[in-house]
């Protein structure tokens, strides 16, 4: 299954040239880091949700939570319904809940 990618609007945020240096950085590496940090705040504050946030990176929902988790953002209150929704989706064996 192909996955959709949303259009991006251009936005200007500059920085400091400075920043990238300090940061060893390259241009496209920070745009993407920032729009990580971005996502991830909204996902955080329940602005967006995962698959919205997967679609902008264009990825699917289960990169979007490794990258939010490697980026520190908490991704553990997943609910069950689309956990367990999502994994028949893909076709994934979960563990029934415990009662």
């Amino acid at each position: 299954m192909a996955l959709k990618l949303i259009p991006l609007t251009p936005m200007e945020v500059a920085f400091p040239n400075e920043l990238l240096v300090a940061l060893k950085e390259e241009p496209e590496g920070f745009r993407q880091t920032v729009l990580i940090y971005t996502l991830g705040k909204l996902y955080e504050l329940g602005r967006i949700s995962g698959g919205f946030g997967a679609q902008i990176l264009g990825c699917d929902r289960w990169e979007f939570y490794r990258l939010l988790s490697e980026n520190g953002f908490a991704v553990i209150d997943y609910p069950n319904h689309e956990l367990e929704a999502e994994a028949d989706t893909q076709g994934w064996a979960i563990a029934p809940n415990s009662p």
